[in-house]
């Protein structure tokens, strides 16, 4: 019987691919020699639903709740980005890890400034589909690039 490779969700943005808004990449190659072996499923959810490069977005508290929002133009993509998070999860339902973008509104994990509505930070956070992952994933480690860095 032959055992299936584990899978690990990994920001694209970290898997070398020029996805970020900047249209950039932030490369980091220890991430993926960690995983060495698995089945590395790359996670971007913002740039198949905005392009790349493009306006950049924050999470910004709004009336209690996290929205995300649109720098300059102010357009709430919440619905939006959970509708291709969420679609995303259905499609990878047995993953056993997950590395995120640290400060990213869409990937941070712990590390990802949370704005009020004048846009001053407020405390860190996460971003959208770290939240989503949490709930959807509860029992599968979340990590971001800093635990593969050396200090």
């Amino acid at each position: 019987m032959l055992s299936a490779k584990k899978k690990v969700v990994i920001s694209a943005c970290i898997l070398g691919e020029y996805c970020r808004y900047d249209g950039k990449t932030k490369e980091i190659s220890a991430v993926e020699k960690a995983f060495k072996g698995w089945e590395i499923i790359p996670f971007c959810p913002e740039a198949p639903l905005f392009g790349t490069p493009r306006e950049r977005i924050n999470v910004v508290a709004v009336d209690g709740e996290y929205r995300i929002i649109t720098d300059e133009t102010n357009i709430d993509v919440t619905e939006k980005l959970r509708d291709e998070i969420e679609s995303f999860c259905k499609q990878h339902a047995d993953i056993d890890a997950i590395v995120l973008k640290s400060k990213s509104p869409s990937c941070g994990y712990k590390t990802t400034p949370i704005l009020d509505t004048s846009k001053h930070e407020i405390k860190k956070g996460n971003g959208i589909a770290a939240d989503i992952f949490l709930k959807n994933y509860p029992n599968i480690p979340i990590l971001d690039e800093h635990h593969f860095l050396n200090e």
